[in-house]
């Protein structure tokens, strides 16, 4: 019997069917269920989807711009690999800006936006005991969401945000890194005590070195994943 589908078992919800379509093959990708270099199959994707063909494209087409697939004309879809260069290059963005976005937040955050990280970095204590890898990504993301929405500068919202999906695909990366979801949940606590106590420089001296160490981490993981594809 085949291995089930990492698609076939999502429910469709009530939002438009595209990006029904969208959540859940990101989702697959982030997290690993759709594999670097795999071949998406038109067919296969819309049976498991419970979607046309026309809302699959439609879907796929989104995920390209998001740079999560690659279509090729004549062969098809395929899931993107990263390369370092282009991790790398996304690493030094984000540690400069959510670096000064952190700055920025420590001395804007209200009560309630500290409370809902919190609740973020709770989430991801338990997802760490629990090894669950979708919480792990989700829960940082809320954590972070709070951050680029309180800081009140758009332009970094805005930027990270058009980057998210990649920032996602490699923090999963790195957090499959044994130890490293341990590590982060520490350097992500240091970043909200620092913020809690309206410390500006602190907050961004402990942002920029979680990214820091995220990028170490990946570096190694995407290092190993090429070595191993040889």
């Amino acid at each position: 019997m085949s291995a089930p589908s990492p698609l076939a078992a999502a429910a469709l919800p009530v939002a438009p069917v595209r990006e029904h379509v969208v959540k859940n093959l990101r989702e697959a990708i982030v997290t690993g269920g759709l594999a670097p270099g795999q071949k998406l199959v038109e067919a296969k994707l819309c049976e498991d989807l419970g979607v046309s063909r026309a809302s699959l494209r439609e879907a796929l087409r989104q995920l390209e711009a998001e740079r999560l697939i690659q279509i090729v004309p004549f062969k098809g879809p395929t899931v993107a690999d990263m390369t370092w260069d282009e991790a790398s290059q996304i690493y030094e963005v984000r540690e400069l800006l959510e670096g000064h976005a952190a700055f920025l937040f420590a001395s804007l955050a209200t009560h309630e936006a500290l409370r809902t990280m919190r609740e973020a970095l709770a989430e991801f204590d338990a997802a760490v005991k629990k090894g669950n890898a979708r919480v792990l990504v989700t829960s940082t993301r809320r954590f972070y969401d709070v951050m680029l929405a309180g800081c009140r500068n758009r332009v970094i919202e805005d930027f990270l945000n058009g980057l998210n999906a990649r920032i996602s695909l490699l923090r999963s990366r790195s957090m499959s890194d044994p130890g490293r979801a341990v590590q982060s949940a520490k350097e992500m606590r240091a970043m909200y005590t620092a913020l809690a106590a309206r410390k500006p420089e602190a907050a961004r001296k402990a942002a920029m070195d979680h990214v820091r160490k995220a990028r170490k981490t990946a570096q190694r993981v995407l290092a190993s994943t090429a070595e191993a594809g040889r």
